[in-house]
């Protein structure tokens, strides 16, 4: 079995999102990051205050870290989001690493939900 390459397995990434969620060829993090987040709340589409937002990339973040040590599940609040205990600091990066590991913490997302086709 072929090993894919990182770089082949983002464009993989990045075609699901645009066959899938109609985005640009190359969706920036964000909009993934809000895609995953929307996901792992499970409420689907509809009209998000900028709070709601924010909370849904922080649930994102928080769940594409955990594989990584960084975050573990904690519970599910009384409006069905979940908490995340911080296990771990995330280390002092630069802008251009911090998107190297949310990357990799994607295409590890997509690797533990069976995505990748």
């Amino acid at each position: 079995m072929e090993t894919k390459s990182d770089s082949q397995l983002w464009e993989e990434v990045e075609a699901f999102f645009v066959t899938n969620f109609d985005t640009e060829k190359h969706p920036q993090i964000d909009t993934i990051l809000f895609l995953i987040g929307v996901q792992e709340l499970g409420s689907g589409q509809q009209k998000y205050t900028k709070d709601d937002k924010l909370n849904i990339l922080h649930i994102a973040v928080c769940r594409l870290l955990e594989p990584f040590g960084y975050y573990k599940f904690s519970h599910y609040d009384d409006d069905g989001y979940p908490h995340f205990e911080e296990v771990d600091q995330l280390p002092e990066l630069k802008p251009n690493e911090q998107q190297i590991l949310m990357k990799k913490a994607i295409i590890q997302y997509f690797m533990d939900e069976e995505l990748f086709k």
